[in-house]
């Protein structure tokens, strides 16, 4: 029974009880004397700062809204920004700043750029190249050319929506992908005689090869960007889109492969032959259809040549915008419906690690101060890796893998400095290594159908029940975690 609607979410006692609970324990955890985080056994002295414990009550309420869902997810980042700014930034609320032995302030100029970092700039060129290409029709252009090979094979058929939302969902949302791949196998699945459990293997291709396809580039979902984003904070260490691509597109090709086994293995086909039938495009061909083709090729191209033209993947992708807006391709009306809370989402998360950054690049050292708290450094490589990847996997599978991104790895590059001085820690492909492998983790979380949207929209069906998307995720999850720590670590680690 809901109440009243409080920013979109309708409350209920639950969730007012839940919201009351948080903010409680929030200032519980910032208003306690800094000794009761402990204090080092030699001088006596508390071991956070004062600004470091705000941070960290900080990230406890933003984690936990996040978790309980109690308002939505970007309004978290929202508040948690705001409180940063106003109890931790040299800018802050005098009386809270200005007190003895506060420890070090962040650069507020640092925390409010988390509105505009140059990853939050690449994902909203995508979100408008994606969109102007549904706007125009080319996607469904797109993906009538790509499945036409595949013939009527039950068999080829899986691999081809496979092969094709995965390459989609490496460009476009993985929700919008996974709503318009399900329109085209709608009809299909209708067709399918009773009992045959080959309808469930396609169905579940959607969420599957969605999720998956994410990790072949830095804009296929947001803890890919997040991870970049933060390796080039923490380390300096940059990730370029071709880079990006070269290493994870085969591992995305690898793994939707063995997809396409799982899935027949456990929901055999009966029906012997298939016909897709995708309907022609019934969007006018204008000069605007072949602005939108064009604008497409170009930004891939320079893409994947930026090791040649030199021009930043972030800024090839505000290209299109600036085309489609001159043009009138995209107007205001069409502003409004990009997926702006996703981008609040992950600067919310940008400002969390700044926060936590060492105090010479503008934070407040608490990233560095929980690394020395916590023994990582006398952990075996190997366990840092399994703790942090499984932590991320089961973590995402109940809040969205952008949160779960946001809230991990700024904590693990913390982390990955720690272990720095380690040789065995190089020798498992350093801190490219850890953050990357464990934003691929978030994106293989699928265990149940509020995992992810395109779980919920391959569940939406019908025919897949919650043991059906569970045994799926296990196994293919599974799977992919274990492969991905090799991949990243032995097999094709990304240059130091």
């Amino acid at each position: 029974m809901s109440y009243f609607t409080f920013l979109g979410h309708p409350m209920n006692l639950k969730r007012c009880l839940s919201f009351l609970v948080v903010c409680i324990f929030t200032f519980f955890l910032a208003l306690v004397p800094t000794s009761f985080y402990g204090v080092n056994p030699d001088t006596l002295e508390p071991i956070f700062t004062l600004t470091q414990q705000r941070v960290i009550a900080i990230f406890v309420f933003t984690a936990m809204m996040w978790i309980l869902e109690v308002i939505p997810t970007w309004t978290t980042s929202v508040v948690a920004i705001v409180s940063i700014l106003l109890t931790t930034s040299n800018k802050g609320l005098g009386f809270l700043i200005a007190k003895e032995n506060i420890g070090a302030l962040t650069n507020y100029k640092d925390i409010m750029a988390a509105f505009a970092d140059p990853v939050i700039m690449l994902f909203l060129g995508g979100f408008v190249l994606a969109f102007a290409a549904t706007k125009v029709g080319l996607d469904v252009q797109l993906a009538k050319v790509m499945l036409k090979p595949f013939g009527t094979n039950p068999k080829m058929v899986l691999l081809g929506f496979l092969v094709v939302i995965a390459v989609f969902s490496m460009f476009m949302s993985n929700t919008a992908t996974a709503a318009m791949m399900l329109a085209f196998l709608a009809p299909v699945l209708a067709t399918f005689p009773e009992g045959d459990k080959g309808k469930i293997a396609l169905a579940l291709s959607i969420p599957v090869a969605a999720n998956i396809g994410g990790i072949g580039t830095t804009i296929g979902t947001p803890p890919n960007g997040t991870a970049v984003s933060n390796l080039e904070t923490y380390f300096g260490s940059s990730i370029s889109f071709p880079e990006w691509a070269l290493h994870m597109v085969p591992f995305v090709l690898i793994m939707i492969l063995v997809s396409w086994v799982v899935l027949q293995l456990m929901f055999p086909f009966s029906t012997k032959k298939l016909e897709i039938n995708i309907p022609k495009n019934d969007k006018p061909t204008t000069w605007r259809t072949y602005l939108v083709w064009a604008t497409f090729a170009v930004t891939i191209i320079l893409w994947a040549t930026e090791y040649f033209t030199k021009i930043s993947s972030n800024i090839v992708a505000l290209i299109p915008l600036a085309v489609f807006v001159c043009t009138g391709t995209f107007d205001k009306e069409d502003i409004k419906q990009i997926d702006w809370s996703v981008l609040w989402l992950v600067a919310g998360g940008f400002a969390l690690g700044y926060a936590m950054l060492d105090i010479s690049k503008g934070g407040t050292g608490l990233g560095a101060t929980l690394v020395n708290a916590i023994p990582f450094g006398e952990m075996s490589i190997i366990l840092v890796f399994v703790i942090a990847g499984l932590v991320c996997y089961l973590l995402s599978n109940f809040i969205s893998n952008s949160a779960t991104a946001a809230l991990l790895i700024p904590i693990l590059c913390a982390v990955s400095s720690g272990l720095a001085a380690n040789p065995a820690f190089a020798n498992f492909g350093g801190e490219k290594a850890m953050i990357c492998f464990v934003a691929t983790c978030a994106s293989l979380a699928m265990l149940m159908p509020i995992s992810t949207p395109p779980n919920a929209i391959a569940f939406s069906t019908g025919l897949i029940k919650t043991k059906d998307m569970l045994k799926v995720g296990i196994v293919i999850g599974g799977i992919g975690l274990v492969f991905a720590f090799f991949w990243l670590t032995k097999i094709f680690p990304f240059a130091a």
